[in-house]
This record gives structure tokens, C-alpha cells and sequence, in this order.
């Protein structure tokens, strides 16, 4: 997995100790009602496309960027459906990160779905109803929160307390 090279600058100062970090992810919607999935490599689930925005960059843009680079999608982000923090964890090479997750809902615009980096396995369009399997537990939670949204927009992004 490609790390930012801002995060391997600063684990050369900290080495593996917990970082606190931002993390993306976004439900990507096909108007035919299809949700664009990734089989990612180094867990072998399927999970929504996610990423971590370099510095300075928006939260917006920089999902975007992430679904084109990893599914060859060009997708617009709709609005903000959750933010949650997830747990420490433990990356296969030990370093330690938990990451307040910004998880949005975008609108695919154009592309056809393809494997875009070392990031996934395979990528595809799934019915919501017809999700394949194994899914990350997280994701599951990140559609869950945007049918919720969908759903009752009204209500505004599912925010926990």
C-alpha cells in the first residue's frame, strides 16, 4: 500500500507509535443504484474506496482523486454522509494509526471500472443488496450511514457522540 510520504516522514521521527490521522472513504453511487466497491490487497475484503488526503489538501478533492487513482472512476462528491473515529490499529507492518474518517457520497460522473494502482485486487459495481463478500466491517458502517443519509438528508451527517 502506498503510503503518503508525509506519514513516512513523520514515522521516521516517531517510528511506530499511534498516529492520530485523517482517513476518506466515500459511497460511490452509479445512477443505475450500483455501489463502486475494491477488493483491497492487503486484507483481501472488499471495503468503499478510502484514502488519506495529503496536507492541505480538501477532504473533497482529495476522495475524488483517490476513487480516480484507484478505480479509473471520475466520481463528484454529493455531500458529507458520517464522521466517526475508528480504532487503533495495527498495520501489517506495525505501525500503529487511528483515523477520524470523513465518509462521504459522490455521484459517478464517468470511467470505466478498472484496477488503478497496488491499492486493490480487483473493483467492481455491486447491488446494495447483493454486496459481495468478505466486506470490511467498516464499510458495511459507511453504507449503512449513507443509506441513512439518503434516506432523511434532512437529518444531516450521521455525526456520533
Amino acid at each position: 500500500m502506498p503510503v503518503p510520504q508525509f506519514i513516512v516522514d513523520l514515522r521516521k521521527r516517531i517510528g511506530q507509535d499511534l498516529l492520530w490521522l485523517p482517513g476518506l472513504s466515500a459511497v460511490v453511487l452509479h445512477e443505475d443504484g450500483q455501489i463502486l466497491l475494491g477488493r483491497r490487497s492487503d486484507t483481501g475484503k472488499w471495503a468503499v474506496i478510502s484514502g488519506i488526503p495529503e496536507p492541505g489538501e480538501e477532504p473533497s478533492a482529495a476522495i475524488e482523486r483517490e476513487i480516480l487513482e484507484e478505480t479509473g472512476v471520475q466520481a463528484r462528491v454529493r455531500t458529507l454522509a458520517s464522521v466517526r473515529t475508528t480504532p487503533p490499529i495495527i498495520h501489517a507492518n506495525g505501525d500503529r494509526a487511528q483515523y477520524l474518517n470523513l465518509n462521504f457520497i459522490a455521484d459517478y460522473r464517468s470511467g470505466h471500472a478498472h484496477v488503478g494502482d497496488d491499492e486493490s485486487l480487483e473493483v467492481g459495481w455491486f447491488h446494495p443488496e447483493t454486496l459481495p463478500e468478505p466486506m470490511t466491517a467498516s464499510s458495511l458502517e459507511r453504507i449503512q450511514d449513507a443509506v441513512t443519509y439518503l434516506n432523511d438528508p434532512a437529518g444531516g451527517a450521521l455525526l456520533t457522540r
